[in-house]
């Protein structure tokens, strides 16, 4: 089937043995908290402030070993390079505040991650679920005591990323994501983002390896509970990260529904040297569902191949479903995301750049329309085969997996 494939996709331009050679060195992160309902490790106890996760399937992670448990039997079933996405919350045997976390703290993991041989870290300052988040507000807050103490948080988080870009020999990007906003119709729009802009400042003074740690800021429209204002819209952190020489994340279910992240994604790229993903699946507004292999998808991953931005564009992925087995959303949405560069990578791309700027929309349109009924299916198995991963069976393993492991967590 291969080899057929081979010969129809070399039809059109495409080499598929190119392809599969560059995808399998595409490192997508993986995040750590699609295992336990984003619930952490350090005592928060369940996910508040702005965070919310439904259902009640059986089997959720409780502890640091059934998380790294969970995440080595699902990254087993994944192709390609891998990297892991952590939150601050997910620090081990810390016995302080997040304004305190320490290296020492994330030592475990990275004993995991080169233990699997996973290619970096990535890294979240978790500004939800804490005490600290006060009236939904955290680096905007008026209360000066708050503010600072995410402030420090934050300050804290980039000293981590820093360890682990050393002991990964890999750069690590810092995501910074905050719930603030307000439920209904605020007074004052400005003075909380001049808070947030301040917070921000404090926390790029203080001194971190820019050339380890990539620092990035992520918007959102609404959320929970801050349904009529986000203090960290889409607007402000544009700005922010132009001025201050930093990254934006774009998370596709940050947007509205009519908004776009693969259009986003090369307008950026003509001002940014790197843009930073979080992909997921909105359902109507943002509600982090499992990544299937849908248009928006397939045309994220074309803008990121079609533009020679695989080394610019830091792909993760960031949905939680607590309703359906969690190692099998974990693996469905990686391999979705693989599935869609490979999709890109079998492109004729520069053919159909050219049918643009030719003007030749007809022909452009009919090849388009050809592309999607070559063999892909027989590339995506040979690269399967090649990556020593289990094919279309693998649920069988999650299955297994479930009756052997999961159902006898009470």
């Amino acid at each position: 089937m291969y080899d057929y494939a081979k010969k129809v996709y070399a039809e059109y331009g495409v080499d598929t043995e190119a392809a599969l050679a560059k995808l399998k060195d595409i490192p997508v992160s993986i995040h750590c908290w699609q295992g336990d309902d984003v619930i952490g490790l350090d005592g928060g106890g369940t996910a508040s402030g702005g965070i919310q996760t439904t259902g009640n399937y059986p089997g959720r992670a409780r502890n640091f070993d059934e998380l790294k448990a969970d995440i080595k039997k699902a990254f087993s079933l994944m192709p390609g390079t891998k990297r892991l996405n952590l939150h601050a919350s997910y620090a081990v045997g810390a016995t302080v505040d997040r304004d305190k976390y320490e290296p020492k703290h994330f030592k475990a993991w990275v004993d995991f991650a080169k233990e699997i041989g996973l290619q970096g870290i990535d890294f979240n300052p978790t500004m939800f679920s804490h005490k600290n988040v006060k009236d939904g507000l955290t680096l905007s807050s008026p209360d000066e005591i708050i503010r600072k103490f995410w402030v420090e948080h934050c300050k804290a988080c980039l000293k981590i990323a820093e360890y682990f870009a050393t002991e990964m020999n890999s750069h690590c990007l810092v995501n910074i994501w905050i719930p603030d906003g307000f439920k209904d119709v605020p007074a004052d729009r400005l003075t909380p983002r001049l808070r947030l802009k301040k917070s921000l400042d404090e926390i790029l003074s203080c001194g971190y390896d820019k050339n380890k740690v990539i620092v990035a800021v992520e918007s959102k429209v609404f959320g929970i509970g801050v349904e009529s204002y986000t203090v960290g819209s889409n607007e402000f952190y544009q700005n922010y990260a132009a001025k201050n020489g930093i990254c934006c994340l774009l998370d596709n279910g940050h947007y509205h529904p009519l908004e776009y992240v693969s259009d986003k994604i090369p307008a950026l790229l003509a001002f940014y040297d790197r843009v930073a993903l979080h992909v997921t699946r909105g359902v109507r507004w943002d509600s982090d569902h499992v990544v299937l292999l849908e248009d928006e998808l397939k045309e994220i991953a074309k803008e990121i191949v079609r533009n020679d931005a695989t080394e610019k564009v830091m792909i993760g992925l960031d949905y939680f479903d607590a309703s359906i087995n969690r190692l099998a959303a974990w693996i469905v949405g990686q391999r979705n995301m693989q599935k869609a560069l490979l999709w890109a990578l079998l492109q004729p791309n520069g053919k159909l750049k050219a049918l643009q700027d030719e003007s030749n929309f007809t022909e452009l349109m009919v090849l388009q329309e050809e592309l999607k009924t070559l063999p892909f299916e027989a590339v995506w198995a040979e690269y399967l085969n090649r990556q020593k991963v289990a094919g279309a069976n693998w649920y069988g393993q999650i299955k297994e997996y479930e009756k052997t492991v999961l159902n006898h967590r009470s």
